[in-house]
Parts: C-alpha cells; structure tokens; sequence
C-alpha cells in the first residue's frame, strides 16, 4: 500500500487532543493496514519518527434516522507515538 491508501484522516477530538501532550496522534486508517505499514505512511508524510503503534478496532454502532435504526460504519484506528521533539503540524493549533 502507498500511505495515502493507508492513511485516510487524522481524528481530531477532545480526547485525542489531550493525548499530544503525551506525543501521540491518532489516525484512522485503511481496514487492510497492519502497524509496519501505518509506521511508514507516518513517517514519509509527516517526516517524523514513530517509535509506536496501537492499532483499534472500532465497531459500528446503531444509530436512530428518524423511524429507522441504521448502523454507522466501523473504523480502523491507529494511535502513533512520536520520537521526544517530533510533532505533526496539522494538529497544532487545534
């Protein structure tokens, strides 16, 4: 895979945001990415050091549209740790 198929977006919210003071960044990801390869999709588009990956597996849930109950898609969720002194700039300012 190249890293644009495995990484899709960045996952910006209030929990992950308070994760950067610990340098981690979480990512979601092609369902197909395996650790190896979201390390190297991070490290050749943001030009940083990975020194780890956790990867989840986020279920869909059932949501209520009106009289209906649908099922929101599952996900794919990678939480990369930084090398001390590396920050991914798209996050800052957030």
């Amino acid at each position: 895979m190249i890293p644009l198929d495995v990484l899709k977006r960045p996952l910006i919210t209030e929990k992950n945001t308070n994760l950067q003071s610990q340098n981690k960044y979480a990512f979601e990801v092609a369902a197909a990415a395996n650790k190896p390869e979201i390390k190297n999709a991070i490290e050749k588009t943001f030009k940083v050091k990975v020194t780890d990956v956790n990867v989840v597996n986020v279920p869909g849930r059932m949501r209520r549209v009106g009289r209906k109950q649908v099922m929101t898609p599952s996900m794919k969720k990678a939480i990369v740790t930084l090398k001390a002194g590396d920050k991914i700039t798209i996050f800052e300012g957030v």
